[in-house]
């Protein structure tokens, strides 16, 4: 396994297959119209594989397909069946936000993805569309619904929760995790970009108290072997789960498992660090794989002990959310 010098093991590789996206999230892009990569900036599907192939050598078993919208890119029906049936990966998943679920769920069952993760911070239409900047609640419940229908499990529900915009929903995806199978994660604004000022943040310990006091008391769940940074609560009697990801209030740095893969081929060793270690050029210069390995050592070389944001000194992030894909 991959081993970083804090004696972190590493087994885990986010991959951003496009920086574009159907949606225009307000804690994610800017109100303002930015240029995309172009077509040849971005590594091509069989380069993603030859990463992949190369990272399974090296004790990734851990791969989660992410954007920018995974599914707004051509050809993800194709590379997805292709990318879950490469020996050695124990699981393969994605992140999406559910516009297009519905029409893909055929093409994720037969490629063997079990898990879903689907960014919905809001359940009333309005409040979606406000946040989103697009009116398209319904066909992303729909296809939440249908994937629940089809047997894929868990769905996770991933909620970024901001002061006075839909904090006062908390207690309503509290209620859907006790009469639904879903696993909602309360995801921390995190200071990225242009959202680094932003007085939207509210600490996990405010919704898990609200939780507490309007739903119950919350039980914990023992982690599974192929969990991320989640701390697992349940309800009694509860058909799904409550997690929360607090990256700013509680870092889980020290348990960091994981690389990002940019759009562009960059290696992002921290999610909230400006470092990043480019693979892509060495790609198509022809590298041998053993020189790509040296790629690889070096980003996971580079990670930091912990993210420096509650530092007074740190830098701000400058990539926008929508590039990495979380």
């Amino acid at each position: 396994m991959l081993v970083d010098r804090f004696n972190r093991g590493i087994n885990y590789l986010r991959i951003s297959i496009t920086d574009r996206c159907n949606l225009h999230c307000i804690y994610c892009m800017p109100p303002y119209r930015e240029s995309k990569l172009k077509h040849k900036e971005i590594l091509r599907y069989e380069e993603m594989l030859r990463i992949v192939r190369i990272a399974i050598k090296l004790g990734i078993n851990k791969i989660r397909l992410t954007g920018g919208e995974p599914f707004v890119r051509k050809g993800i029906q194709g590379f997805m069946p292709m990318l879950a049936a490469l020996n050695g990966l124990d699981d393969v998943s994605l992140t999406t936000n559910g516009v297009y679920l519905k029409d893909n769920l055929d093409m994720l069952k037969e490629a063997g993805i079990k898990r879903i993760n689907v960014s919905i911070d809001s359940l009333e239409r309005e409040k979606y569309r406000l946040i989103t900047r697009f009116d398209y609640f319904n066909k992303v419940w729909e296809g939440i619904e249908k994937a629940r229908d089809m047997g894929f499990y868990p769905i996770k529900l991933n909620v970024v929760t901001m002061k006075g915009i839909n904090d006062d929903e908390i207690l309503d995806f509290g209620r859907l995790a006790i009469e639904q199978p879903y696993h909602i994660r309360f995801i921390e604004c995190m200071p990225v970009g242009f959202q680094a000022d932003s007085p939207a943040f509210i600490p996990n310990s405010e919704i898990e108290k609200t939780l507490s006091n309007g739903c119950g008391p919350l039980i914990p769940v023992l982690p599974g072997q192929n969990d991320g940074p989640a701390k697992r609560y349940r309800f009694d009697g509860s058909k799904g789960e409550i997690g929360f990801i607090s990256p700013i209030s509680h870092s889980f740095c020290q348990d960091c498992n994981r690389l990002r893969l940019t759009a562009n081929g960059m290696f992002l060793p921290c999610l909230l660090s400006n470092r990043e270690v480019d693979i892509k050029d060495p790609l198509r210069r022809g590298c041998l794989d053993d020189e790509l390995i040296e790629v690889f050592l070096k980003a996971v070389n580079l990670k930091p002990k912990c993210h420096a944001l509650n530092l007074d000194n740190h830098q701000m992030v400058q990539r926008k959310m929508c590039s990495i894909g979380g």
